[in-house]
């Protein structure tokens, strides 16, 4: 006989037959009780090598609450179908990636119901906790309270929403609580710390979520191995016109003025001459981690990322980048227009130059929730944004959108992207961001109106550092 317990974000291994599993690789014996021990993660493969040997099993890992029948009245698309099918055939266990847009949400709660097992939903964010929230009371909260942990609540039920952190925090105690966790942008488990999420619970069944999957520090196969493998994917292109909007993505090219070329170039060479005369390649991320880590002890090193930082500005930052916005603001007089900057600076400065209401991290729940709410209403037709919008923010519809500056992520441009992609019809989630509006345009500057397509423009400085990173970013 061999015996499970959980205990503490690991799995304790007792019986007769204990010592049987001994030798599996993520086994370990515990001199300090006599007993074996495997981390949680590896509970299911546990339970597989017990029946495979024929050993009999007392299986006292998982405490799980009582659910009831879940069951959706959501009508999933047929990509949606498919997506839980090969999640399903993979054993509970993957990532699907799709375009923001496209209703990841629903994909997750079709496998919430086909698990029909008490659910943890972990989320980066306040804002998606509560997008989840609703979402999950709506479809099986009939009689049923749905628990949330964070923003100041910290209540556990049968299907609980969470933030990462809060997650975090209580990993080992909520590590037998669930049979399926759900990991909402699932890239941010990569974090080291947050990996513990998946590494002390002992659920067998795992889903990630993400629209892009892939992370430059390679933390991505660390993913894979707690959650599983991209069991399915799409893309925006493989959506766009049936289930998305159509797009266009337009580069716009313009030139720095003489007095910010001369202050560019002074200040990129600055950062070239360094890493020539100390023989440094940045040929990957972890080479400049090295240049950052090198940059707390070696003044010369600390004063090249100045001057990198420095030019970065410059270029982002161009005049001529304002100039072709106010052109693009003039032709899209009768869309609804997102704007996004890499900088809260440049955010305040359009908003007092074209009218336009800005959100920056500075920019208090309330006012962005009032902001995004006129938005939505009508009420506005354009707003101005640096990085909060990128994610886990309940974004109204919009049909156009300019990338004025950005980092070189494939994630924050597919984010950005998918901001403009939501077709015109269908349920709203909180992962398409609240539902489509209403209304009839007939202004003939509106190119989706009259083509049926979205647009997003990529305002690129030419002849700098920003064109590689329009071409990383795509």
């Amino acid at each position: 006989m061999v015996t499970l317990r959980y205990e503490e974000g690991t799995i304790r291994i007792d019986g007769e037959a204990a010592a049987e599993l001994g030798g599996l690789p993520f086994v370990e014996s515990d001199a300090r009780s006599g007993t074996y021990r495997a981390p949680a993660v590896r509970y299911a493969d546990l339970s597989a090598r017990c029946v495979d040997r024929g050993l009999p099993l007392d299986d006292r890992v998982l405490d799980l609450a009582d659910t009831g029948d879940l069951a959706t009245e959501y009508e999933l698309r047929g990509y949606q179908t498919d997506a839980v099918d090969a999640w399903r055939a993979a054993g509970d266990r993957g990532v699907v990636e799709l375009p923001t847009g496209s209703g990841k949400t629903v994909v997750a709660i079709g496998a919430i119901a086909a698990s029909d097992t008490p659910t943890l939903v972990v989320a980066p964010t306040i804002d998606l906790v509560e997008q989840w929230h609703a979402e999950l009371d709506a479809e099986f909260g009939d009689g049923r309270p749905i628990g949330r942990l964070g923003g100041g609540e910290q209540r556990v039920e049968a299907i609980t929403v969470s933030t990462y952190d809060s997650a975090y925090l209580r990993a080992d105690e909520l590590g037998d609580r669930f049979g399926l966790v759900v990991f909402d942008e699932v890239h941010h488990l990569g974090g080291e710390g947050y990996r513990d999420i998946a590494r002390l619970s002992a659920a067998p069944a795992r889903l990630g979520l993400t629209a892009t999957f892939e992370r430059p520090d390679g933390a991505h196969d660390a993913v894979a191995e707690l959650v599983g493998p991209v069991v399915y994917r799409l893309s925006a292109d493989d959506l766009a016109g049936e289930h998305l909007a159509e797009y266009d993505i337009k580069r716009i090219d313009v030139e720095l003025t003489p007095e910010e070329r001369e202050r560019y170039e002074r200040l990129q060479g600055t950062f070239t001459d360094y890493l020539a005369a100390s023989g440094i390649e940045l040929r990957s991320g972890s080479d400049y981690r090295e240049l950052v880590k090198r940059s707390g002890s070696d003044p010369e090193a600390r004063e090249a990322l100045l001057a990198k930082q420095r030019a970065r500005e410059v270029m982002m930052n161009a005049d001529a980048k304002t100039d072709a916005l106010a052109e693009i603001l003039e032709r899209h007089r009768g869309d609804r227009i997102i704007v996004f900057t890499a900088h809260t600076d440049l955010v305040y400065d359009l908003a007092e130059r074209f009218l336009l209401p800005p959100i920056t991290n500075e920019t208090g729940a309330d006012e962005r929730r009032e902001i995004l709410d006129r938005f939505r209403r009508g009420e506005y037709s354009r707003i101005v944004a640096a990085n909060v919008l990128d994610e886990g923010v309940d974004v109204p519809d919009a049909n156009v959108a300019v990338v004025l500056s950005g980092s070189g992520s494939e994630r924050e441009f597919t984010q950005r992207l998918g901001r403009i992609l939501r077709p015109s019809g269908g349920h709203a989630t909180a992962d398409d961001g609240g539902g489509p509006e209403s209304g009839e345009r007939t202004d003939e500057t509106d190119e989706r109106a009259r083509g049926g397509r979205a647009l997003l423009y990529e305002v690129v400085t030419s002849e700098t550092a920003e064109e590689r990173v329009s071409r990383r970013r795509r």
